[in-house]
């Protein structure tokens, strides 16, 4: 019986990602999936009249709203994936604490971190944006540990996020803020996508993916690739190798590890467009965000990141405590794996986070206390009595008794 649950188990979780449709086939024929902001039902210019009728006036004796309005198309598929491995999760966290081994927990740690890293270093900075280069070795780790992340394949996966990053919280945003926690966390891979995320996901540069062999082989080969790295091995790991029971296996090290390493990506996506500090743009919604950093493996320095996006550590702490990934991507710099990375200067920083940033930086304190000492300066400057010269009445007598005169006449 454990075979057929674990096939079966494997083909829901496989649909837990829409896949693409760029013609957008499953739309209800003759139907509008979607309201855009661009194209509202605007009423056509009024007649001249005494009386000034607003655009929003009229649409409310049409009974239309001038606000943006979405009607959701459900993917059904993907709700009942996720709704499974969510429970699945919980029963893991369960079994966790009452039955699993060490070593097992261990296992899903270490593999959990390695799909970390196939998104961090590999999807997100080195193939979404370019922020360094690795050798064919790094490039293939990086792709196989993305593919035991499953998160869509490499080439889905930064065509979606240079989207995000041209058009950030507007319809051609995969996973816009505006629309709330859950849709950017979650609700977005709930729903078909906003025609406008179709049309600039075809629009956007993919020539440097398509001349990269291993991205195209996992491309080409996903559907298999995905299931045996992010199921079937890890659980055959524990239940072969560590001696642990099928369900401990497959709830723990396949579904546990998997839904929790899903919730830690997309809370980039939405607690880090919601909750934080903007030091160096207060006029983007990506803020900084240590807890999501740390749990996204140093990604939750978002505010920076949009600002910098081409900077290797996303960020411009210089420890590794909460950007595990750049310690990873220093040390394939280190054996040679990792070379051209490609970094923020301080100047360029400061100059960004004293022209836009919200005043939470430490180059807004120094500014401060620099322009109180100059204030001060002046106020002191200003207090002193002014005097054109030695007999002046106005000078201070301790200013007269402590000069020094020399070959006084007597």
């Amino acid at each position: 019986m454990a075979p057929n649950v674990l096939g079966n188990t494997i083909l829901l979780a496989e649909a837990c990602i829409e896949q693409e449709d760029r013609n957008n086939n499953n739309a209800p024929v003759g139907t509008q999936q979607y309201k855009n902001k661009s194209f509202l039902n605007v009423p056509p210019k009024p007649t001249p009249v005494t009386e000034e009728i607003k655009p929003k006036d009229v649409a409310k004796a049409q009974g239309t709203s001038t606000e943006r309005r979405y009607h959701h198309v459900y993917v059904w598929r993907n709700i009942i994936a996720f709704v499974y491995l969510h429970l699945g999760f919980l029963y893991g966290s369960y079994l966790l604490v009452t039955s699993a081994k060490w070593s097992t927990f261990f296992l899903a740690l270490s593999l959990g971190s390695c799909g970390a890293l196939g998104i961090t270093a590999g999807a997100h900075r080195l193939w979404s944006h370019r922020a360094y280069k690795a050798k064919w070795p790094l490039r293939l780790f990086l792709m196989l540990a993305q593919t035991l992340a499953f998160q869509n394949s490499v080439y889905e996966w930064v065509r979606d996020h240079r989207v995000h990053h041209k058009f950030t919280d507007t319809d051609a945003d995969p996973h816009n803020a505006t629309r709330g926690f859950f849709f950017s966390h979650i609700g977005w891979l709930m729903v078909k996508k906003h025609p406008d995320v179709k049309t600039r996901g075809q629009a956007v540069d993919m020539s440097d993916l398509e001349q990269d062999g291993i991205v195209m082989f996992q491309k080409r080969y996903y559907a298999l690739l995905m299931p045996l790295f992010c199921f079937v091995l890890p659980t055959f790991l524990a239940y072969y190798y560590l001696d642990e029971t099928f369900s401990n296996a497959w709830y723990v090290v396949a579904i546990f590890r998997y839904v929790l390493s899903l919730n830690a990506t997309w809370l980039v996506n939405s607690a880090a467009h919601i909750w934080g500090t903007k030091p160096y743009d207060r006029n983007i919604s990506p803020t900084n965000n240590t807890f999501v950093a740390v749990a996204a493996y140093g990604e939750g320095w978002h505010n920076y990141h949009h600002v910098f996006p081409w900077d290797y550590k996303t960020s411009e702490l210089g420890t590794y405590s909460t950007n595990f990934t750049t310690a990873a991507i220093d040390f394939f710099a280190r054996i040679g794996w990792a070379y051209d990375l490609k970094s923020v200067s301080d100047d360029l920083i400061r100059k960004r986070v004293l022209r836009t940033g919200d005043g939470t930086h430490q180059y807004n304190e120094q500014e401060l206390n620099a322009r109180m000492v100059d204030y001060i300066n002046q106020l002191d400057h200003e207090s002193e009595q002014a005097v054109w010269g030695w007999d002046d009445k106005d000078m201070n007598e301790e200013d007269r008794q402590d000069a020094t005169v020399r070959n006084k006449a007597d």
